[in-house]
């Protein structure tokens, strides 16, 4: 049986995800950025967590773990590089770390970029990735630790997941990152129909995600380095993709 996942807002524009197996009952939660609002998940969903997979250090990340252990008796894993900044943490995972929750396998991909050991967690079986704040939709995170030739080796492992991977991110950037989108890739039909789309979601409301690896490769700028429209709209017809990339983060940085 698949797994059931209840994604929610927390402080001004983090998710809290939820993950939930139904079979066996147990409850997954991806990083705890804040206690109320995750509280307020369990209580609506029934769904008691067992164990938080922290992402990376960030406070808007980890802000609860400690509340949210003393309250459930959960377990924290979380990324082996950054284990001496993640509160309570019981285990530490690395690139190619092999998890099981509820009896779905858990690949740990190493995504650094944004901090110096931000971990990406897989769910092969299932077709779902929560990466964080490295992948957004239409975006990727800023290069606070780790420049950017390391944060675009990051983006090479998601992009080559499988296109209908379903893509769970930190935080709700999405119509911001648009904007900057169209700005590069001002020719791309499918980018137009999505910021159409995402303005809707907005205005209404409504959460831009999740999203998939075949439409952030078809969208995002941050993972289109190779397409010849937005190099030639850069003047960088010719350069190395890294040099591309660090150029677009450059601008979305600007901007």
């Amino acid at each position: 049986m698949g797994l059931e996942i209840d994604q929610f807002m927390c402080r001004s524009d983090n998710f809290g995800v939820l993950v939930h197996d139904k079979a066996s009952g147990e409850t997954a939660l991806i990083d705890a950025p804040e206690e109320s609002t995750i509280l307020a998940a369990v209580e609506r969903t029934g769904w008691k967590p067992s164990v938080i997979l922290t992402t990376h250090h960030h406070a808007d990340h980890v802000e609860a773990n400690l509340a949210l252990k003393e309250r459930f008796g959960l377990k924290i894993i979380g990324p082996k590089a950054e284990a001496d900044k993640i509160p309570g943490i019981d285990e530490t995972v690395a690139e190619g770390s092999k998890l099981e929750f509820a009896g779905h396998r858990i690949e740990v991909i190493e995504t650094p970029g944004h901090t110096a050991g931000h971990v990406s967690y897989y769910f092969p079986d299932d077709g779902v990735a929560f990466t964080a704040d490295t992948l957004f939709a239409l975006g990727c995170g800023r290069l606070f630790e780790r420049p950017a030739p390391v944060m675009f080796e990051s983006m090479k492992k998601l992009a080559a997941l499988p296109a209908a991977t379903v893509i769970y991110c930190g935080h709700e950037y999405t119509l911001a990152n648009a904007r900057f989108a169209i700005t590069v890739d001002p020719t791309n039909s499918a980018l137009k129909e999505r910021v159409a789309k995402i303005e809707k979601l907005r205005a209404d409301e409504k959460p831009t995600l999740p999203t998939t690896i075949g439409e952030e490769l078809a969208t995002n700028p941050f993972m289109r380095w190779h397409d010849p429209a937005i190099r030639k709209t850069l003047g960088m017809e010719n350069a190395p993709d890294v040099d591309v990339f660090a150029e677009i983060r450059k601008r979305k940085d600007n901007f």
